[in-house]
Protein backbone atom coordinates (compact mmCIF):
# COMPACT_ATOMS: atom_id res chain seq x y z
CA UNK A 1 0.00 0.00 0.00
CA UNK A 2 1.10 3.70 -1.13
CA UNK A 3 1.76 6.07 2.02
CA UNK A 4 0.96 9.58 1.65
CA UNK A 5 4.26 10.84 0.50
CA UNK A 6 4.13 8.23 -2.27
CA UNK A 7 0.50 9.24 -3.33
CA UNK A 8 1.49 12.92 -3.43
CA UNK A 9 4.60 11.85 -5.31
CA UNK A 10 2.61 10.41 -8.24
CA UNK A 11 -0.08 13.18 -8.36
CA UNK A 12 2.79 15.48 -8.56
CA UNK A 13 4.50 14.04 -11.54
CA UNK A 14 1.28 13.28 -13.52
CA UNK A 15 0.25 17.02 -12.62
CA UNK A 16 3.55 18.24 -14.00
CA UNK A 17 3.61 16.07 -16.93
CA UNK A 18 -0.51 17.21 -17.72
CA UNK A 19 -0.12 20.42 -17.27
CA UNK A 20 -2.20 20.85 -14.27
CA UNK A 21 -0.74 23.95 -12.72
CA UNK A 22 -2.81 24.35 -9.79
CA UNK A 23 -1.38 21.20 -8.25
CA UNK A 24 2.09 21.64 -9.57
CA UNK A 25 2.69 25.30 -7.81
CA UNK A 26 1.02 24.22 -5.08
CA UNK A 27 3.31 21.51 -3.96
CA UNK A 28 6.43 22.95 -4.56
CA UNK A 29 7.83 26.01 -1.75
CA UNK A 30 8.46 29.73 -3.09
CA UNK A 31 12.14 29.06 -2.99
CA UNK A 32 12.45 25.86 -5.17
CA UNK A 33 14.98 24.54 -6.74
CA UNK A 34 15.21 22.78 -9.79
CA UNK A 35 18.36 21.40 -10.93
CA UNK A 36 17.86 19.37 -14.34
CA UNK A 37 21.78 18.09 -14.02
CA UNK A 38 23.95 18.88 -17.01
CA UNK A 39 21.56 21.65 -18.21
CA UNK A 40 20.71 23.99 -15.76
CA UNK A 41 19.79 25.19 -12.45
CA UNK A 42 16.55 26.97 -11.60
CA UNK A 43 15.66 28.81 -8.27
CA UNK A 44 12.32 30.31 -6.82
CA UNK A 45 8.70 29.42 -8.15
CA UNK A 46 8.62 32.26 -10.76
CA UNK A 47 11.46 30.22 -12.50
CA UNK A 48 10.27 27.09 -11.99
CA UNK A 49 6.75 27.99 -13.46
CA UNK A 50 8.73 29.42 -16.65
CA UNK A 51 11.14 26.84 -16.78
CA UNK A 52 8.43 23.78 -16.50
CA UNK A 53 6.20 26.11 -19.20
CA UNK A 54 8.77 25.05 -21.83
CA UNK A 55 8.21 21.33 -21.09
CA UNK A 56 7.07 19.53 -23.99
CA UNK A 57 3.28 18.35 -23.90
CA UNK A 58 1.87 14.72 -25.07
CA UNK A 59 4.60 13.41 -23.00
CA UNK A 60 3.48 9.81 -22.40
CA UNK A 61 4.37 8.76 -18.48
CA UNK A 62 5.49 5.63 -16.87
CA UNK A 63 6.40 5.89 -12.69
CA UNK A 64 8.21 2.45 -12.39
CA UNK A 65 9.88 3.19 -8.39
CA UNK A 66 8.72 5.51 -5.80
CA UNK A 67 10.77 6.01 -2.74
CA UNK A 68 10.53 8.19 0.17
CA UNK A 69 12.46 8.34 3.37
CA UNK A 70 12.03 11.21 6.12
CA UNK A 71 12.06 14.49 4.00
CA UNK A 72 14.07 12.88 0.76
CA UNK A 73 12.18 10.93 -1.87
CA UNK A 74 12.96 9.41 -5.81
CA UNK A 75 11.16 9.00 -8.39
CA UNK A 76 12.39 6.70 -11.09
CA UNK A 77 10.62 5.62 -14.52
CA UNK A 78 10.47 6.55 -18.30
CA UNK A 79 9.05 9.29 -20.53
CA UNK A 80 7.98 8.66 -24.20
CA UNK A 81 8.13 12.25 -26.27
CA UNK A 82 7.11 11.97 -29.29
CA UNK A 83 9.59 9.23 -31.17
CA UNK A 84 12.25 9.42 -28.60
CA UNK A 85 11.72 7.44 -25.14
CA UNK A 86 13.81 8.95 -22.20
CA UNK A 87 14.73 7.33 -18.94
CA UNK A 88 14.60 9.69 -15.75
CA UNK A 89 15.32 9.32 -11.87
CA UNK A 90 13.90 12.92 -9.67
CA UNK A 91 15.33 13.37 -6.53
CA UNK A 92 13.37 15.39 -3.98
CA UNK A 93 13.88 17.21 -0.66
CA UNK A 94 10.68 18.26 1.25
CA UNK A 95 10.72 21.40 3.41
CA UNK A 96 9.58 19.21 6.12
CA UNK A 97 9.17 15.54 7.36
CA UNK A 98 4.87 15.70 7.73
CA UNK A 99 3.03 17.49 4.61
CA UNK A 100 5.99 19.01 3.39
CA UNK A 101 6.31 20.81 0.14
CA UNK A 102 9.25 20.30 -2.36
CA UNK A 103 12.18 22.41 -1.66
CA UNK A 104 14.40 20.71 -3.97
CA UNK A 105 14.33 18.43 -7.00
CA UNK A 106 17.13 16.99 -8.86
CA UNK A 107 16.39 15.53 -12.41
CA UNK A 108 18.44 13.18 -14.59
CA UNK A 109 16.82 12.26 -17.60
CA UNK A 110 18.65 10.31 -19.88
CA UNK A 111 17.79 9.31 -23.49
CA UNK A 112 17.52 5.76 -24.28
CA UNK A 113 18.72 4.39 -27.79
CA UNK A 114 18.43 0.95 -29.75
CA UNK A 115 21.14 -1.32 -29.14
CA UNK A 116 22.76 -0.01 -26.50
Amino acid sequence: MATAKENFLRAFNEAFISGDRDVVLASVTDDVQWHLIGMEKIEGKIAFEKAWNRMPTGVNLTIDTIITHGVTAAVEGKMQVGEKNFAFCDTYRFNKFKDGMIKQIHSFIIEEREGI
